[in-house]
C-alpha cells in the first residue's frame, strides 16, 4: 500500500520551479548583477572622486562634496519609483527594467569619461552631479520593477527564495564593484589609479551593463502581468490606487526597509572607506576584507530565502532587526586597524543582514495585488532608502569629523528598533494568495 500523501503533488508544485521559471530568475539575476556593478563603483572610489572633480586643499570637505552628490543620488530614487514603476505596472516588468538598465550603463561612461576638476572647472562636477542624478532616477525604478519580476516569476511555495536572488543581485554587483575596486587600488600606483584606474572601472561597468541590456530584451515577461493585462485590469493611475487604495501596506513597505537600508549601506557599502578613515586601515585590505565578506553573503542569501519560505517572514526578519539592536554597540567598538577585526565586523554584520535581504523583495510584493505591485514596491521602498540609505555614508563621515564616531552605534539601534516593532506586529504573508 502506497504511504504517499494525497497533497502530494500539489505540494510539489507548490514548491518545484519550472525550466521556464529557473530561466527568468537566471536572467532577470543576472541583469540586475551588472546594473548594481554601475551604481556600487561610486560608493568604493569616493575617495578619489573626491580628488578628480573637487577643488584640492581640503580632503575632508572633498570627500563630503563626493558623498552629498552620493546622498543627492538617493533623491532622485523616489522620482525614479513613481516614475518607472508606474511604467513596469502600465507597460510590463520587461520593459521597466530594460529601460533602468540603460539608463544605469549610460551614466556610468558619463562618469568615466568626465574630466577632472583641473581640467574643467565647475563642469566636471556638476556633470558629475548630472550622471548620478540619472543613476538614482533609474536605481529607483529597478528595484520594484525587478523585485515584481522574480516573485511573479517562481512557484507559491519559492517566493522567498526567488525574491532572495534579487538581493543576490545586488550583492553580487557591489561584490564586482568591489573585486574591481581591489584589483585596481592593489595593481596600480597611486598615480595611476588617480589618471585613469578608477576610470577603467567605470568603463567596465558600463560594459556589462550593456550585456545586462541584452538579457534583458531577450526575457518574457512574467505571466502576472501579461495575465492583468489580458483581463484589461492595468490601472490608469496605479500610483493614486496604491495611495488610495493600500496606504497601510505602503507604510509598511517603509517600515520594512528602514534598518535593512541603514544597516546595508553602512556595513556592505561604505564600512571599506568609513574603516579606513577612522581607524587608518589601509583601503585596499578594507575591500579585501569586504570581497570576501560578501562572497560569503551572496552564497548564504538563497538559503535565507528558503528559510523564510519555511519558517516565514515575521521570525526572519526579527532576528535580523533584533541582532542589530543587541551588536550594534560592541561590533562597532570592535572596528579597529587589524584586517581580522574589520572582517569581523563586517562578517557578523551581513550575516544578520541575512534575514532582511532574503526577505525584502518577497515580503513588499506579497503587499500589492499585480496591477499596481511594482509601483507599490518601488516608491514607499525608494523614500525609506533616500532618507536613511543615501544619508549613512554622509552622516557617519560627519560623525567622524565631528568627533562622534561613537555614536552610530544608537543611529543603527534606534533604526533597528523601528524595523522591529513593524516586523513583530505585521501580518506573516508566507501563505498568502498571490496574483
Amino acid at each position: 500500500m502506497s504511504t504517499e500523501s494525497p497533497v502530494a503533488p500539489a505540494a510539489q508544485a507548490t514548491h518545484k520551479l519550472s525550466g521556464k521559471q529557473r530561466k527568468a530568475i537566471v536572467a532577470g539575476t543576472i541583469g540586475n548583477t551588472v546594473e548594481w556593478v554601475d551604481w556600487a563603483l561610486y560608493s568604493i572610489f569616493a575617495k578619489i572622486i573626491a580628488d578628480e572633480f573637487f577643488p584640492s586643499g581640503n580632503e575632508a570637505v572633498a570627500l563630503l562634496s563626493t558623498l552629498a552628490v552620493f546622498a543627492v543620488g538617493f533623491v532622485m530614487r523616489p522620482v525614479g519609483a513613481a516614475v518607472l514603476g508606474v511604467y513596469a505596472d502600465r507597460y510590463g516588468r520587461k520593459k521597466g527594467m530594460t529601460l533602468t538598465v540603460g539608463l544605469m550603463a549610460g551614466a556610468a561612461f558619463v562618469i568615466a569619461l568626465t574630466p577632472s576638476y583641473q581640467s574643467i572647472g565647475v563642469f566636471s562636477p556638476l556633470l558629475l552631479l548630472l550622471a548620478r542624478l540619472v543613476q538614482g532616477f533609474s536605481a529607483g525604478g529597478e528595484f520594484g520593477s525587478s523585485s515584481a519580476f522574480l516573485v511573479e516569476s517562481a512557484a507559491t511555495g519559492r517566493r522567498a527564495f526567488a525574491g532572495s536572488w534579487q538581493q543576490v543581485s545586488v550583492a553580487g554587483g557591489v561584490l564586482i564593484a568591489s573585486l574591481l575596486g581591489t584589483v585596481t587600488t592593489s595593481a596600480l600606483s597611486d598615480a595611476a589609479l588617480h589618471s585613469w584606474g578608477w576610470r577603467l572601472a567605470f568603463i567596465a561597468g558600463g560594459l556589462l551593463g550593456l550585456v545586462g541590456l541584452w538579457l534583458r530584451v531577450s526575457v518574457a515577461d512574467t505571466e502576472s502581468f501579461t495575465q492583468v493585462q489580458g483581463e484589461g485590469r492595468t490601472r490608469s493611475h496605479p500610483l493614486k490606487a496604491m495611495f488610495v487604495e493600500h496606504p497601510g501596506a505602503a507604510l509598511r513597505v517603509a517600515g520594512i526597509t528602514i534598518a535593512g537600508t541603514l544597516t546595508y549601506y553602512i556595513w556592505v557599502n561604505y564600512l571599506p572607506t568609513y574603516a579606513n578613515l577612522t581607524t587608518g586601515i589601509p583601503l585596499s585590505k578594507a575591500l579585501l576584507s569586504q570581497t570576501l565578506c560578501l562572497i560569503v553573503f551572496v552564497v548564504l542569501l538563497p538559503f535565507a530565502g528558503l528559510l523564510s519560505d519555511r519558517l516565514g517572514r515575521k521570525p526572519t526578519m526579527a532576528v535580523f532587526a533584533g541582532g542589530f539592536v543587541v551588536l550594534a554597540w560592541p561590533l562597532l567598538h570592535l572596528l579597529g586597524d587589524s584586517f581580522l577585526s574589520l572582517f569581523l565586523v563586517q562578517l557578523v554584520g551581513m550575516l544578520l543582514i541575512l534575514g532582511y535581504s532574503a526577505n525584502c523583495a518577497v515580503i513588499m510584493a506579497e503587499q500589492f495585488p499585480a496591477e499596481i505591485r511594482a509601483t507599490g514596491i518601488a516608491l514607499p521602498y525608494a523614500l525609506a532608502v533616500a532618507l536613511f540609505g543615501g544619508t549613512a555614508p554622509y552622516l557617519t563621515t560627519w560623525m567622524h569629523e565631528s568627533g562622534h564616531s561613537d555614536l552610530l552605534w544608537l543611529y543603527v539601534v534606534g533604526a533597528s528598533l523601528i524595523s522591529f516593532v513593524v516586523y513583530v506586529t505585521m501580518p506573516e504573508t508566507k501563505n498568502k494568495e498571490f496574483k
